[in-house]
């Protein structure tokens, strides 16, 4: 019989020369193997093959593949448990330094390691910043080219009950609030547009509506050499208060009061001095106000022009206080030269005044101020007013999420009653607030004012006590759900006290 055919295409010869190759070529891989070795531990997805690696190149070096390969580092990164034995017979290596040229020997010792250690303080990731608040969080805004405004609207529903003497009166009335705000998006300058009103409507009951609307607005321009200039104008509506001492007694409405204010202000730092120069104009203009028999009473002969130069100069111990002192004069122009009772009430004020202004961050800011100021009038039979000044202006965060407002101001108020010069006016306002919950806000205020007459005047001096209280909560961030509860009363030496409550709930839309 015949040889077989030959079914494959390798012949003898042929294959036994690709075996001679391939063991000449696994050779010189083996000579190679402490560098395969490193590489196959530096891979954690590959541990087990690293690991076999690493065996199998300690078994080549000890047979002589390669003298020069050092492998002292292996068995311990593959974990390996040799023969006691044959680990005595090893030569010792000596322990590599940071600084040697070593190729393979030495491991990373956290990759060595199946727990790795646990990061220093140092090396923790940052703390996640903590979500936004509905009661602290600000509205997007509506984008009108290079400005962004944020609008309010309140509705409220509100009782009201005052008491005269033997008077007393209830109302129940509907109250419209809204507010917006205007500010730029610049690099540079920044213009801040600010206003609000309220719009009344009694639906039972009598009392006077108190409708009011005001707007700001104010320019800063940053000029160089540490130059920062305000231009600042504004208009005010409001009807008098009924308590107010100019006001008309028995009138069913009371005089509607607009007055349109204009300023200027320059702040410049001269290393550790700073100071500030500010004119401030205002304008007011008085209504008719309309009696209960249905006659008016003019009122024109009240209104004026006021102007007033301010000049501060501060030193700065440090960032966080300043102390500072300051310099005022102004001057009253009124319209008539004489009031409907004859008398000339055009004059001129002086003030001055030393105090320290305080930025401790988000603890503590504001300033304090001492002084005197004085008013003198046109006309002889009206005596002047002097007082002594103290000026208060601080907020204060005793406690994350509660803000503490203190308010302090003295100022001489002129009046155009017949043979009255005015009187002096200190008013401390205080208002806490605080963050009950995430979504809900308490607030609080108390206040009182004196109105201090002089000696040789016919009206007795007034105290005013104001505490109101407030909740609102934050249905979201576009919706807030609000109550107030507030109480005044007003005391008197001579004369009935009056008193007055006030309550109302309302929803307040935002954008």
């Amino acid at each position: 019989m015949g040889q077989p055919k030959q079914t494959s295409s390798v012949t003898p010869l042929r294959a036994m020369s690709r075996v001679v190759c391939l063991t000449a070529f696994g050779s010189l891989l083996l000579g190679q193997t402490a560098a395969f070795a490193q590489s196959a531990t530096q891979v954690q997805a590959n541990t087990a093959d690293s690991r076999s690696a690493a065996q199998g190149s300690t078994t080549n070096a000890a047979a002589g593949f390669d003298d020069q390969t050092d492998v002292s580092a292996t068995p311990a990164a593959a974990g390996a448990a040799g023969n006691t034995d044959e680990a005595q017979q090893r030569p010792a290596i000596p322990d590599a330094q940071s600084g040697d040229d070593i190729t393979g020997s030495i491991l990373d010792e956290d990759i060595r390691r199946l727990n790795t250690r646990e990061p220093a303080v140092d090396e923790t990731q940052p703390r996640r910043k903590a979500a936004e608040s509905a009661s602290t969080a600000e509205t997007p805004g509506i984008p009108i080219g290079t400005f962004v405004l944020r609008p309010t609207v309140t509705q409220s529903i509100n009782t009201e009950t005052t008491k005269d003497g033997n008077t007393r009166q209830r109302r129940a009335f509907l109250e419209t609030d809204a507010a917006a705000t205007l500010t730029s998006d610049w690099g540079r300058h920044q213009l801040t547009v600010t206003s609000e009103g309220a719009w009344q409507q009694n639906i039972s009951g009598e009392g006077e509506e108190q409708p009011s609307f005001k707007v700001n607005g104010d320019l800063r321009l940053d000029l160089p050499d540490d130059t920062v200039a305000h231009l600042t104008a504004g208009y005010n509506f409001y009807r008098e208060d009924t308590d107010d001492p100019d006001a008309i007694a028995d009138a069913t409405q009371q005089s509607d009061v607009q007055e349109f204010t204009a300023g200027a202000s320059v702040q410049r730092d001269f290393g550790i001095l700073r100071g500030t120069t500010a004119l401030a104009l205002t304008r007011s203009i008085y209504s008719d106000a309309t009696l209960a028999n249905g006659t008016t009473v003019t009122l024109s002969d009240r209104n004026q022009t006021a102007g007033t130069l301010r000049g501060r100069v501060g030193y700065e111990l440090s960032p966080a206080l300043i102390p500072f002192i300051e310099a005022t004069i102004g001057r009253t122009l009124y319209d008539e030269m004489r009031d409907s009772a004859g008398y000339e009430r055009s004059g001129h004020s002086y003030g001055a005044k030393a105090g320290v202004e305080v930025d401790l961050g988000e603890k503590l800011k504001g300033e304090v101020g001492i002084g005197y100021e004085r008013a003198d009038f046109e006309d002889s039979r009206l005596s002047s007013i002097d007082t002594a000044t103290l000026d208060a202006s601080l907020l204060w965060s005793p406690i994350r999420g509660t803000d503490v407002n203190l308010d302090l101001q003295t100022s001489i108020q002129p009046t155009t009653t017949p043979g009255e010069s005015g009187y002096v006016s200190h008013a401390l306002t205080t208002t806490v607030t605080h963050q009950l919950r995430d979504n809900l806000v308490g607030t609080m205020i108390g206040g009182v004012i004196w109105r201090d007459y002089p000696t040789d005047s016919t009206i007795n001096d007034e105290l005013v006590y104001t505490a109101a209280t407030g909740l609102t909560w934050n249905i979201n961030r576009y919706l807030d759900l609000t109550s107030t509860l507030g109480y005044e009363l007003t005391t008197r030496k001579e004369g009935d006290d009056s008193q007055q409550w006030r309550a109302g709930v309302g929803l307040k839309l935002k954008r």
